[in-house]
């Protein structure tokens, strides 16, 4: 319960001392809506010509694509031709300034994972959930907040929270889809000697996917998997179950696991 508390309210100071102190979420709403409006004015300031437009229209459009079955970001859904190589730097801009993280779709999953991705393919993830939240409508944030009802939207916001786990963990953002099945897997992490495709589950259960890449001979790298869903911790058929809040101590259990 109280990481779901976390996952609506993020993680600025701001909007975490006034939970804390009122024991409620009122008035955390018109925080998180304010910081967002202030990530748009710093846009306005620091971003120079054709870009600020080109960086605000990608900002805004991140979770209506985040609440898709397919989360690649689809730059055609924010202008239409647009093309890779005009949003490179927006995308870029957004990454370096902390506001969002962006995840890689590796063309082939297996090491290394740098020189095999394909970074015209990616998914874009807030820095920090709150921002994810304040960005709903508030229809949806009061359904969220009262009944914890995440509708399209339970995906997105356990897929983000990871990603955001995983990057202050310093572990980059990768993911798989194969254009030619149903194929596709959410993170990868990696040790030494392996990779592991990691799941996020928003229901109980096991992706197909997961196990695929774990059982087939084509992912020789591949002979272990995560998953992170609202379970309990557990390993069954070469997959490691946690719960949601365990993401940042993965790092910790891949140095101590022998993989």
């Amino acid at each position: 319960s109280l990481f779901l508390d976390f996952c609506i309210l993020g993680g600025m100071p701001a909007v975490v001392r006034t939970y804390v102190e009122r024991g409620t979420f009122e008035g955390t709403l018109d925080l998180q809506r304010q910081l967002i409006e202030d990530y748009k004015e710093d846009i306005r300031k620091y971003a120079v010509g054709l870009d600020q437009t080109r960086i605000l229209n990608v900002f805004n459009h991140i979770p209506s694509q985040l609440a898709k079955e397919n989360k690649k970001f689809q730059l055609s859904k924010v202008e239409r031709g647009a093309r890779f190589k005009d949003y490179r730097g927006c995308i870029e801009w957004l990454c370096d300034s902390g506001i969002v993280n962006c995840c890689t779709c590796l063309q082939f999953p297996e090491l290394p994972l740098k020189g095999n991705s394909d970074d015209s393919k990616f998914k874009l993830y807030f820095a920090d959930t709150g921002l994810l939240i304040g960005m709903l409508d508030d229809e949806s944030q009061e359904d969220l907040r009262v009944n914890k009802n995440l509708g399209v939207y339970k995906g997105a916001l356990y897929e983000n929270i990871v990603a955001e786990a995983l990057t202050k963990c310093s572990i980059p953002l990768y993911y798989y889809r194969r254009e030619d099945s149903t194929l596709e897997q959410d993170f990868f992490v990696r040790t030494q000697h392996s990779l592991l495709p990691l799941e996020v589950k928003a229901k109980h259960g096991t992706a197909k996917s997961l196990r695929t890449l774990i059982i087939s001979d084509r992912y020789p790298d591949i002979r272990y998997g995560l998953k992170l869903s609202a379970g309990n911790i557990g390993v069954s058929d070469q997959i490691y179950s946690f719960p949601y809040f365990c993401a940042f101590l993965l790092k910790r259990f891949l140095r101590q696991a022998e993989f």
